[in-house]
C-alpha cells in the first residue's frame, strides 16, 4: 500500500506538508468542520506547541484544547483529535516522514530539502509529494530524533549517526556542512530475517542457490559477504545466520545493531562513540575482543571498515571457525585489497595480511544492485595466493542467463564444502534448481576440516 492509500489521521497533511501539521482551517475541514476564525489565525498551531513546549507537556487531548481555549479558539471533538495527533506525530514520531516509514517494503526513506524526499522501496530511488514546511522544520526532526538515540545534534557537533529506539538507522548533517537545508537519512531494520526461500522469490538467489549457501553453512565456512552501499549485504547475512544450528552460540558485533537472524542464541554487541567530553567511546575493535571471550561458535562482524580487521582474522585462525561479516566493495575482486588497506590503518604489514587472509577466509559471496534497484548475488568467489604470495579472488560460480553457472573455482568450492562429486555438469554450463543436489545428497554434508 502507497503512503497516498494510506489514511491519515486528522489533522495530518496526506501530502507531507509543513511539519505533519495542517494549518487550522485544514483541521477543520479535515474533521468535517470548519474551526471559527480558522483563516484569521494561521498560526494557531505554533501557538499550541510553544504553549506545550513551555510546560513540557505531552499533547493530550484535554491540554491542547486547553491550549485552544487559553488563545480563545473553540474546535469540535474530532479536530482536537486531529491536532493532538499531528502534534504527538511531530513530538515523538517522525512527522510527515511516518507514513512512509510504516510501508512495509521501504527500506530508505532520503531528505534532501524541505520539498524533496526520496523513498527506497526496492525498485530504487523514487521522489515522493511529502513536504516540510520549512528548512527549520527539517533541523527541528533531525535534532528530535538525535536526542531521543541519546546522542547530540547542533553547530558544534553537525553530524550525526546513530540507532533510533526502534531499531531505525538515523543519520543527519545540518548546514552549513550540508549546503542549503538539513540533509537527514532514515534506514529501516526490519525485525523479521528473510528466509532464503524468500530470497529466491524475490530475484536475491536463483533457484537452488540456497543449497549452496546453506552447505557453506554447515560446512563451517568462514566468509565474507561484499557488496556496494544499499546492495542487502546486511539482509542476506541475516538470513545466512538463521541457517545455523540452534545449539550454537552466535555472537554479533556490530556499529549498529542492524543483523536480525532468526536464531535462538544471539548475543548481540554494539559500538558506542565517545561522549561529550570524548570519553567512553566503545570501537567495533574492542566488541570483537571481546566477543572472542564469550565462547562464540560463530563470531560475526558487521562490517568490517576498520582496525577490526585484523582481529577478526587473527579469531578465524585460532580455531574459530565458521566465522563472518561484511566488507563494502564494489567488486569481488577488490575485496583483498580493501582488507589490506584496513589493515594497514592497524598498523599490520602487508605481507602479514595476506598471509593471514589465506588462512582465514574461505569464500567471498558478492552483491550487486542493478540500475532498477534491483539486488542479488552475482557471483561467489574461492580465494588463492598468486606467486608473490598475494590473495586474489577465483569466481566459483556466476549468476548468468540460466541461475548460476561454474567457474574456475567451482572445484575447490565443492571440495571446501565436503563434496567427493560436483553438484553440478561440466564447467560454464547453466546451472539448474534440480542440477544442485541429487536425491540421495539432498542434505549437504557436513566436513571434519583440520587446522588450517
Amino acid at each position: 500500500m502507497s503512503a497516498s492509500e494510506r489514511q491519515a489521521p486528522a489533522g495530518h497533511r496526506t501530502d507531507g506538508t509543513g511539519p505533519g501539521l495542517l494549518e487550522p482551517a485544514a483541521v477543520g475541514r479535515a474533521a468535517g468542520r470548519t474551526a471559527v476564525g480558522a483563516e484569521q489565525e494561521p498560526t494557531l498551531l505554533d501557538v499550541v506547541r510553544r504553549t506545550l513546549a513551555e510546560t513540557g507537556a505531552e499533547p493530550t487531548p484535554a491540554r491542547v484544547a486547553a491550549a485552544l481555549r487559553a488563545h480563545g479558539r473553540l474546535l469540535g471533538d474530532s479536530a482536537v483529535l486531529g491536532v493532538v495527533e499531528a502534534l504527538r506525530s511531530e513530538m515523538v514520531g517522525t512527522g510527515p516522514l511516518e507514513p512512509l516509514l510504516a510501508e512495509p517494503d521501504v527500506t530508505d526513506v532520503l531528505v534532501t530539502r524541505p520539498d524533496e524526499v526520496w523513498v527506497d522501496r526496492g525498485r530504487g530511488l523514487e521522489r515522493t509529494d511529502v513536504r516540510f514546511r520549512d528548512a527549520a522544520s527539517v533541523r527541528r526532526l533531525a535534532q528530535r530524533l538525535a536526542t531521543s538515540a541519546g546522542r547530540r545534534l547542533d553547530d558544534a557537533r553537525p553530524w550525526v549517526d546513530a540507532r533510533l529506539p526502534d531499531g531505525t538507522r538515523l543519520h543527519a548533517v545540518l548546514p552549513p556542512v550540508a549546503v542549503g537545508s538539513t540533509c537527514l537519512s532514515l534506514r529501516v531494520v526490519r525485525h523479521k530475517a528473510f528466509s532464503l526461500g524468500e530470497l529466491v522469490a524475490a530475484g536475491t538467489l536463483p533457484p537452488g542457490g540456497e543449497r549452496l549457501l546453506r552447505a557453506v553453512l554447515e560446512s563451517r565456512l568462514s566468509f565474507l559477504i561484499s557488496g556496494g552501499t544499499g546492495s542487502g549485504k546486511t539482509t542476506l547475512l541475516s538470513s545466512l545466520l538463521g541457517l545455523v544450528g540452534p545449539e550454537e552460540r552466535i555472537v554479533l558485533a556490530e556499529d549498529s545493531a542492524e543483523l536480525r537472524p532468526d536464531h535462538p542464541h544471539v548475543v548481540r554487541l554494539e559500538a558506542r562513540p565517545a561522549n561529550q567530553e570524548g570519553a567512553g567511546k566503545v570501537a567495533l575493535e574492542d566488541l570483537v575482543r571481546q566477543a572472542l571471550r564469550m565462547r562464540p561458535d560463530r563470531l560475526v562482524v558487521g562490517e568490517v571498515r576498520g582496525a577490526e580487521v585484523t582481529d577478526l582474522l587473527a579469531a578465524l585462525n585460532t580455531g574459530h571457525e565458521g566465522g563472518c561479516g561484511t566488507v563494502h566493495a564494489n567488486a569481488a575482486g577488490d575485496v583483498p585489497a580493501r582488507l589490506e588497506a584496513l589493515g594497514t590503518t592497524a598498523g599490520l604489514e602487508r605481507a602479514a595480511l595476506h598471509s593471514q587472509l589465506a588462512a582465514a577466509l574461505d569464500v567471498l559471496v558478492h552483491l550487486v544492485r542493478d540500475g532498477r534497484g534491483k539486488r542479488r548475488i552475482a557471483e561467489i568467489h574461492v580465494l588463492e595466493r598468486d606467486r608473490e604470495g598475494l590473495v586474489t579472488t577465483v569466481p566459483a560460480v556466476v549468476w548468468g542467463e540460466h541461475g548460476f553457472r561454474e567457474e574456475r573455482g567451482a572445484r575447490r568450492l565443492w571440495e571446501m564444502c565436503g563434496r567427493v562429486r560436483r553438484p553440478f555438469g561440466g564447467g560454464g554450463e547453466p546451472l539448474h534448481a534440480r542440477q544442485f543436489f541429487s536425491a540421495a545428497d539432498a542434505e549437504p554434508v557436513r566436513s571434519e576440516r583440520g587446522s588450517r
